[in-house]
């Protein structure tokens, strides 16, 4: 493949991952939206379904890259939309830990049986070896996004 080629190949590629982050942004918020939340809220939840709890409001301003101040506001509005629970850390009495809450994660879990359905048949039609690309290009170009972060709240 001649450099050209390729050139115009990564081009596009990066072209179309950015399309597909916008469509997912509009996506998460019209999720947010339909379920009565803020986008935020939704991604944090979604990502502690990933990395279950407990988790100290640190630990979630961390995996949300928040500041320390904005994930208590969040953790705030988590506990009134009836999605988490605080509990004292049992190791030290100064911390709480932050569970989600069985409550609303049927209904969560019900939005998203829709979407969910659609996405896997997005990818439907891809072989086992096309699958496995695909996931290492979102591991790749995930770690890149979080050291960029990263750097640019460095700044």
């Amino acid at each position: 493949m001649s450099n050209r080629i390729r050139e115009e190949l990564v081009a596009t590629v990066t072209a179309t991952a950015r399309r597909h982050h916008a469509a997912y942004a509009l996506f998460n918020q019209a999720m947010a939206e339909h379920l009565g939340l803020h986008p935020t809220d939704l991604q944090c939840v979604s990502l502690l379904t990933l990395q279950p709890g407990p988790h100290t409001t640190g630990e979630i301003a961390e995996l949300t890259g928040l500041t320390s101040g904005s994930a208590t506001r969040l953790v705030d509005r988590l506990l009134k939309a009836g999605l988490a629970e605080r509990h004292p850390d049992p190791h030290d009495r100064r911390k709480t830990l932050v569970t989600l809450s069985h409550g609303r994660i049927p209904e969560i879990e019900a939005a998203w049986d829709t979407p969910g359905k659609a996405f896997d048949q997005a990818l439907a039609d891809f072989s086992d070896d096309e699958l496995t690309v695909i996931e290492r290009y979102l591991r790749r170009t995930t770690d890149v996004g979080t050291e960029q972060t990263t750097r640019l709240r460095a700044r």
